[in-house]
């Protein structure tokens, strides 16, 4: 037995645990960085120092820096699958309240709105961040409310309900625009909820 072999069998093997432990690393890593600094100004190499790994082994898991951005997005946009169903869930006049209320309690959690902020300022800065986020947005949310709504324009209403809960928290939580981003929430779920409500139902 050579001494190339008897170190290749003395290697300890990478488990499937290690390996996703090492996947989460970087997702989290790269969840913190186009939070902080966008898409733009994010690097593979800035994602891999952050997660204590090389950035051969985030190229080796996810590829390109627009998959890894995608693979954190998919993560990072399950919580909305609540917005969904707190919509589908209970009568249909309630839903603007449930949709306003659940939108701004992952804002207002620390843990989902961080992966929140990272999704927001890189989708506004770069095309191809917006592209997922359009994609996950649809599928995911949008299409599958506009579903329950019986219109004719149901797609363009769960667009504008949507719309109005972006923009109002964009202004609270990205841009921090006062006395939006320190009013009451509870304040700002009762101006909002009637306008989300009118977009889904209103004639």
């Amino acid at each position: 037995m050579t001494d190339a072999t008897a170190r290749k069998r003395g290697r300890p093997r990478r488990t499937e645990s290690d390996a996703a432990g090492t996947r989460d690393r970087i997702l989290d890593a790269a969840r913190q960085q186009f939070s902080e600094s966008g898409f733009e100004k994010t690097s593979v190499r800035a994602i891999a120092k952050a997660a204590g790994v090389d950035a051969a082994l985030v190229h080796h898991y996810f590829g390109t820096k627009d998959q890894v951005f995608e693979a954190a997005v998919e993560v990072a946009f399950a919580p909305a699958v609540k917005v969904r169903d707190a919509v589908l869930e209970g009568p249909l006049d309630k839903a603007g309240e449930r949709m306003t209320r659940t939108i701004f309690g992952l804002w207002e959690n620390p843990v989902t709105r961080k992966p929140l902020l990272a999704i927001v300022r890189s989708a506004v800065n770069n095309e191809a961040a917006a592209a997922v986020f359009r994609r996950l947005i649809s599928t995911q949310l949008l299409r599958r409310i506009a579903g329950e709504l019986d219109a004719p324009d149901a797609e363009l209403r769960a667009e504008l309900a949507a719309a109005q809960l972006v923009g109002v928290a964009m202004m609270r939580y990205v841009i921090k625009i006062e006395p939006v981003a320190s009013a009451d929430l509870e304040e700002i779920i009762a101006r909002v909820a009637p306008v989300v409500q009118g977009h889904l139902t209103n004639p």
